[in-house]
C-alpha cells in the first residue's frame, strides 16, 4: 500500500497547490472588482474533497482492500487524465481560475482549450478523479460515496456558476452609444 498512499499524498500536494493559485486568482479578481457567489456550498466542497482523500487513505487499510492490477492501472491512468485536464483548466482561464466562484465584471467567457469542448471540464476532471483515485486501490466504498455526494454538490454548483456566468456580461465601451 505504500505506493498508493504516496500517490494520495501527491494529490493532496497538488491540491494545496491549487489552494496557492486559488488564493492568488482570487486576490487578482478582487482587485478587479470581483464579486463571489455561491459562498454557501464552498464548505460542503471541501469537506467532500477532504472526505475523499481521507477515505483513499483509510478504506484500503481498513477493510484490507488488495491492489487489483486490471482495476488499479486503469484507475491510475484516468486520474493522471484528470490531473491533466484540471492543469490545463487552470492554465487556460489563467487569473480566472479559482476554487471558488468568482465573476470578474466586463471579462468575457472563456471559450479556447478545453472549454472549446466542455461548458465545465474542471467538473469533469473532478469527477473522473474522484472515481479513480479510490480505484487504483478498489476502495470502492469511498469512490461510490464520492460520486454519489459529488453529483448532488454538482446539482448546486454549476447552476450557481452558470448563473454567475450569465450575470457577467461585458461592459459596455466607455465611448460606446447609451
Amino acid at each position: 500500500m505504500t505506493p498508493y498512499t504516496v500517490l494520495v499524498l501527491l494529490v493532496v500536494a497538488e491540491r494545496f497547490a491549487e489552494l496557492v493559485v486559488a488564493r492568488g486568482n482570487a486576490a487578482w479578481s478582487r482587485a478587479r472588482g470581483a464579486h463571489e457567489r455561491g459562498a454557501g456550498h464552498y464548505p460542503a466542497m471541501v469537506a467532500l474533497h477532504t472526505a475523499l482523500l481521507f477515505g483513499c487513505l483509510v478504506e484500503p487499510w481498513a477493510a484490507d482492500r488488495p491492489f487489483l492490477p486490471l482495476l488499479g492501472w486503469p484507475a491510475l491512468v484516468l486520474v493522471l487524465a484528470a490531473q491533466g485536464l484540471r492543469w490545463w483548466c487552470i492554465r487556460t482561464l489563467g487569473p480566472r481560475w479559482n476554487t471558488r466562484v468568482l465573476i470578474v465584471p466586463g471579462l468575457p467567457l472563456v471559450t479556447a482549450g478545453p472549454y472549446r469542448h466542455l461548458r465545465h471540464p474542471n467538473y469533469l476532471a473532478v469527477a473522473v478523479e474522484g472515481l479513480a483515485l479510490p480505484l487504483v486501490h478498489t476502495a470502492w466504498m469511498t469512490a461510490l460515496g464520492f460520486f454519489l455526494l459529488n453529483a448532488a454538490l454538482m446539482t448546486v454548483r454549476i447552476p450557481c456558476e452558470d448563473d454567475a456566468l450569465a450575470c457577467a456580461r461585458p461592459l459596455p465601451a466607455p465611448d460606446a452609444a447609451p
